[in-house]
């Protein structure tokens, strides 16, 4: 039996990336619909050897749709995710509009499976932000097995993680150094190019940012919300790929060596520590790929039972499209 999908937010980054993966993992599809905003309604986009015309948003009926993978944005998933749940549609979406809801399940596959059964609620299924994503894989295995009091990450996000306009702002602005032009910050704050900046997302009252508190929030509910998390979100020069330094509190002890046979036992992480000729990985090495990539694995001697580690994923597979793709797979076995 195959499924009718629409792909919300079809022309983006996250979209394109969608469709992509709906066609490498072989998802039993019999129709495929692109939709996006009026503007782009007659684009093409890609899926397989085929291009699909994009459709208005707006005026698209979603009777008949079996599953809607969603990237267009909060505001626009507030008011299309509810209709479409509504027309008996599953909504898998990858804002942060419905991540919070308490009847909409938060969903990591490999971490927190079970929560699927709350999704008939509401008919939306959340995908979880791309940071939280990548770190709650590594951090699984590690709970069950040591238990996990308190996680400090740092992070180092990629300009994919605010749409193309950002990856054409880092590569403008790069461009624009070496012709000794000034660089003109405009999705940003301040300039990218050659620069870090400790700003994503908007400042809180508490002066945390949105960005920091999302990877607070939504490791409590997808993992355990007795985990205590400190988070440090920084935004880097690199087109793809999000990169993270985790450093965790453990309630029993656990060696580095006993922390790699886990991660080598589960599912979607690849270890890849000073044992192995590469020795430790980067975003821009694995580009494209699916799994949660964990190096410079060592104890803490700072505090009782503590371990770092180096984790890198790319954010527009794992940490977007991918993680939707696999809530859907998840979504059929479970009917």
């Amino acid at each position: 039996m195959g499924y009718k999908i629409a792909v919300v937010g079809a022309t983006g980054n996250v979209g394109h990336e969608i469709l992509n993966i709906l066609h490498e993992r072989e998802f039993p599809v019999d129709d495929v619909a692109a939709l996006a905003s009026a503007r782009s309604v007659g684009r093409e986009v890609s899926f397989g050897d085929k291009n699909l015309k994009v459709q208005d948003l707006a005026n698209f009926d979603f009777k008949g749709i079996d599953i809607v993978l969603s990237s267009p944005g909060a505001k626009v998933s507030a008011e299309f995710a509810p209709k479409a749940a509504k027309a008996g549609a599953v909504v898998i979406d990858n804002t942060s509009q419905f991540r919070m809801d308490p009847d909409v399940p938060l969903i990591v596959p490999e971490v927190n499976p079970e929560a699927m059964a709350q999704h008939t609620k509401k008919n939306i299924i959340a995908n979880p932000n791309c940071s939280t994503i990548q770190m709650v894989v590594a951090l699984k295995p590690i709970h069950e097995a040591a238990g996990i009091k308190r996680v400090v990450v740092s992070t180092y996000q990629s300009v994919s993680g605010s749409g193309k306009a950002a990856m054409d702002e880092l590569f403008n602005q790069t461009k624009g150094v070496y012709m000794n032009a000034t660089p003109e910050p405009g999705v940003y704050p301040k300039q990218i190019a050659f620069n870090v900046i400790p700003h994503i997302d908007e400042f809180m009252d508490d002066h945390m940012t949105k960005e920091e508190w999302k990877m607070v929030a939504e490791t409590k509910k997808i993992l355990d919300p007795s985990i205590k998390v400190c988070a440090n979100c920084v935004r880097v020069p690199v087109f793809i790929g999000h990169s993270e330094m985790i450093n965790l509190e453990l309630e029993k002890e656990l060696t580095p060596a006993q922390a790699k046979e886990l991660w080598r036992d589960f599912d979607g992480v690849t270890v890849i520590d000073l044992d192995n000729e590469l020795e430790y990985v980067t975003p821009h090495e694995i580009q494209g790929e699916d799994d949660v990539y964990i190096s410079r694995i060592r104890e803490d001697i700072t505090v009782e039972n503590g371990l770092n580690f180096w984790c890198v994923s790319d954010n527009l597979r794992k940490g977007a499209a991918l993680n939707a793709v696999q809530i859907a797979e998840l979504l059929i076995k479970s009917q």
